[in-house]
């Protein structure tokens, strides 16, 4: 698979890397529904084996699951093999579960020990704050990041979910490197502003929830949806609720027909959309089974032609 520029970290990436996100199992506030831990490892293992380099997690997902089940999966990798790790703080939780934001410096550098030490690694190649809250406190958090890279426990620092202005807010402490910003077909709020201060700044970007969440990888039914575990935050997401899920559905149907002309899966071209926007560097795919990984790798070398681009925008108009 081939690799490109990540903005100013000097990192080379692949156009698709590993989301962790909902491997880190049921029984938590952003849960996706239980998550067999052996078919994590063997997705991890499978996206690596297929050329992924870079796997993206945060400490809050499974309350510290997920970083455990990366840290498992790649034991053994030789490192000529490992991919990056990327990972995120400033979400902590107390012993009965209850998330909290917290940018507060010396909760940041804790963060970051307990995930050297889950992740069983001496310094994690992207570190990122998760969200920008408190947002009087978010200098606070990046200066935290900074001096974390001064010591050498991590090699690059980001952010997730900013906007310009918090962005520029902190880039007068330390260039911002990247920024992990939810895209999608969806979901296109980061096209106005965001993405070209990312572009005019050289910030690397890769995008969550190229698919939505799975509802565009062609997976997904009403019968499906009535049916995710009750602990499934995707239960409540509007777009996985009526009148949205039928028009959402109709456009899975579209994707489904261009991709059988690329022999690709519809996800794959939901995908590939995102890779089209210039200032998107790559895009995170979640995967919890190794054959889920099968079925998006082909995104990372799909191109939509300008018809089917135009044919995908014209349905996206008609279904707003």
């Amino acid at each position: 698979m081939q690799t490109v520029r990540f903005g100013k970290t000097g990192m080379e990436i692949t156009p698709i890397g590993f989301g962790a996100w909902a491997i880190g199992g049921g029984g938590w506030a952003a849960a996706w529904g239980p998550q067999d831990d052996d078919e994590a490892v063997g997705a991890i293992r499978r996206a690596v084996e297929l050329g992924v380099n870079w796997v993206d997690t945060a400490a809050v997902y499974g309350l510290g699951h997920s970083e455990e089940l990366v840290a498992q999966a790649l034991k053994g990798v030789p490192e000529a093999d490992r991919p990056f790790v990327f990972t995120k703080c400033s979400l902590v939780w107390d012993e009965e579960g209850n998330i909290s934001n917290v940018l507060d410096k010396d909760s940041v550098k804790r963060e970051c020990e307990e995930s050297l030490r889950r992740l069983q690694t001496d310094v994690i190649d992207l570190y990122q704050i998760h969200w920008p809250r408190p947002d009087e406190d978010i200098e606070e958090g990046w200066e935290a990041l900074a001096e974390l890279r001064d010591e050498g426990k991590v090699r690059h620092i980001g952010v997730s979910n900013f906007d310009a202005s918090q962005m520029e807010r902190i880039g007068e402490i330390a260039p911002v490197e990247t920024l992990q910003p939810p895209y999608n077909m969806l979901n296109r709020g980061v096209e106005e502003a965001i993405l070209p201060y990312c572009a005019e700044n050289d910030i690397g970007v890769i995008v969550y929830s190229p698919m939505r969440s799975g509802l565009l990888a062609g997976k997904m039914t009403p019968e499906r949806v009535a049916n995710l575990p009750s602990d499934d935050w995707r239960r409540n997401a509007d777009d996985f609720q009526e009148p949205r899920l039928s028009r959402n559905l109709e456009l899975v149907g579209l994707l489904e027909e261009i991709g059988a002309e690329h022999g690709s899966s519809p996800g794959e071209v939901a995908i590939a959309w995102t890779l089209g926007h210039p200032a998107v560097t790559a895009a995170i795919v979640g995967g919890r089974r190794p054959d889920q990984v099968d079925g998006i790798i082909g995104a990372a070398d799909l191109r939509l032609g300008e018809d089917e681009l135009e044919r995908i925008e014209a349905s996206l108009h008609h279904n707003p």
